[in-house]
């Protein structure tokens, strides 16, 4: 999907984020940038037992570079999210992208807090054009 100069969508979640230009049609596939598997990682001592049971933490950095360089062609970014504290993948890349992506941070315009297993892609984006329009005329 050519997301080129648009204003997009990037629901993140904790494995994967799913990206749409919000002028895509019904049945438009997103672009989905996945988090790393642990599946197909060779495991020294047993799985989370050096890291504290915090194994998946290693697969971060490069997920959120997966996710920031999909992004960039974007000119306005809304990101939508679910969790709270530390669980909540949207509120880290976020501060992933102040931190490494400043430029491309500039153009996240708003977030979101949605129960996203709960929801339909198009329910995402139902919520997503409803945001635009409350806040595209302030």
């Amino acid at each position: 999907m050519d997301i080129k100069d648009k204003f997009v969508v990037a629901a993140v979640t904790h494995d994967q984020t799913r990206i749409w230009a919000t002028d895509a049609k019904r049945g438009d596939l997103p672009t989905v940038v996945a988090r790393p598997s642990l599946e197909h990682v060779h495991h020294h001592m047993r799985q989370g037992q050096g890291s504290h049971g915090h194994e998946s933490n290693r697969f971060e950095q490069p997920y959120y570079e997966g996710i920031s360089k999909a992004l960039e062609p974007a000119s306005q970014i809304l990101i939508v999210g679910h969790g709270k504290g530390r669980a909540n993948s949207m509120f880290r890349f976020f501060q992933h992208m102040e931190r490494h992506h400043a430029k491309t941070a500039l153009k996240i315009v708003g977030a979101i807090d949605l129960n996203l297993p709960a929801l339909s892609e198009p329910q995402i984006l139902a919520a997503a054009r409803e945001w635009y329009k409350q806040h595209r005329e302030l």
